[in-house]
């Protein structure tokens, strides 16, 4: 039981931590750039944080249930659409294109988190498999660990909009200049990510290698 307890609050701390992978920073600092209130970017977090544990405990339930083999090919091909996803949120920033309708503003963190939770869900189901024998603890676990995401990001986007907040209310048109900024690092990221995962990885070349991390 012991070992149980110390597997679900290292669950919980991994969560936590795996909301600070690079390509989920840039992506929500792309999203809550614009904001100005600290409610709507806490918010934001957690929308983001519920998209990819929903995601996690779907994928992951059906590897754990149904032993769902994922190739290397699959992988990488989730990672690269979050590298899509990665250079669109840029662009949009880049363009100062924004949402209008507030069902769009709140939809659009949720559906960014589902698809970064298609990408890592098989990583980490596939890291606890040797470690859970029991289907019903193992999806547990994922659970927890979603949960320890939600709180990370909403920490997250709480900490990268604070000082942008706070920043623009006394520097006019900093708002602007931030939101460029962050989407030119999407875009950047977003090229990158499809470059390394395309042919550093192997997705292009026809050899595919893709480790679960």
């Amino acid at each position: 039981m012991l070992n149980l307890v110390f597997a679900f609050v290292t669950s919980l701390l991994l969560g936590m931590r795996h909301a600070t992978d690079p390509d989920h920073i840039v992506a929500v600092s792309t999203i809550v750039s614009p904001e100005q209130s600290m409610s709507r970017a806490r918010r934001i977090g957690v929308l983001w944080g519920a998209g990819h544990t929903l995601t996690i405990l779907l994928v992951g339930g059906m590897i754990i249930a149904f032993k769902v083999a994922f190739t290397p090919r699959i992988g990488l091909s989730l990672e690269l659409v979050v590298a899509l996803m990665l250079i669109l949120l840029g662009t949009l920033n880049v363009l100062g294109v924004s949402p209008s309708a507030a069902v769009i503003s709140a939809v659009r963190p949720f559906l960014v988190g589902v698809v970064h939770g298609l990408a890592g869900s098989a990583a980490a189901t596939l890291l606890i498999l040797p470690l859970i024998d029991d289907a019903r603890w193992a999806v547990l676990y994922l659970f927890v660990f979603g949960v320890g995401t939600i709180v990370g990001m909403a920490i997250m986007t709480l900490a990268i909009a604070a000082p942008a907040a706070l920043a623009s209310t006394r520097v006019h048109g900093l708002q602007r200049t931030i939101r460029f900024a962050s989407g030119a690092v999407s875009l950047c990221f977003g090229v990158y990510l499809s470059w390394r995962i395309g042919y550093v990885d192997g997705l292009f070349t026809g050899q595919p290698r893709w480790t679960p991390q």
